[in-house]
């Protein structure tokens, strides 16, 4: 009896599974309210079950389904496909890739790029937008360019 000495590797599919329930779980979202949240972007819910099918990579998905998921999970596409940097290679037709090759395929084609902290740094992102769209903040910028007209206007007339 040999030693079986096969690298251990992640298919997609698993990797696509696990960040959903990161995402998920970050959103602290039950399944069934993922399966609900698909629902209203697929026309039908997903069951509590499909949700945990999917979460542990039993099952490919349609483009469709990964539009619907980033929709609910509030995020992009590629961030989907991200797997950690630690985890086991990826397998793909004709070989297994490194998890961190993977993630600078999704995100770059220079695998010379610093990827730690991409992910945060979209998510920072996306909310710093989210309180730029703020109604309120959007007439508080308002108010103070007024303001800084009014005091601008001001001091021209004082110095004539």
């Amino acid at each position: 009896m040999g030693n079986d000495t096969r690298e251990v590797v992640m298919k997609v599919e698993e990797a696509i599974g696990q960040q959903i329930a990161r995402l998920r779980e970050a959103r602290r979202m039950s399944l069934a309210e993922l399966g609900e949240s698909l629902g209203r972007h697929l026309g039908k819910p997903w069951s509590r079950q499909a949700v945990h099918q999917a979460e542990r990579g039993r099952r490919a998905f349609t483009a469709t389904e990964l539009t619907a998921l980033a929709l609910a999970l509030d995020t992009s596409i590629p961030a989907l496909f991200l797997a950690d940097k630690d985890e086991e290679p990826i397998e793909m037709p004709g070989r297994a890739v490194p998890s961190e090759e993977y993630r600078g395929v999704l995100l770059h084609a220079d695998k010379d790029t610093p990827l730690d902290g991409i992910e945060e740094l979209i998510v920072a992102l996306h909310d710093i937008g989210d309180v730029l769209s703020r109604p309120a903040l959007v007439r508080l910028a308002k108010i103070g360019q007024v303001a800084e007209q009014v005091a601008t206007a001001g001091s021209a007339r004082a110095m004539t």
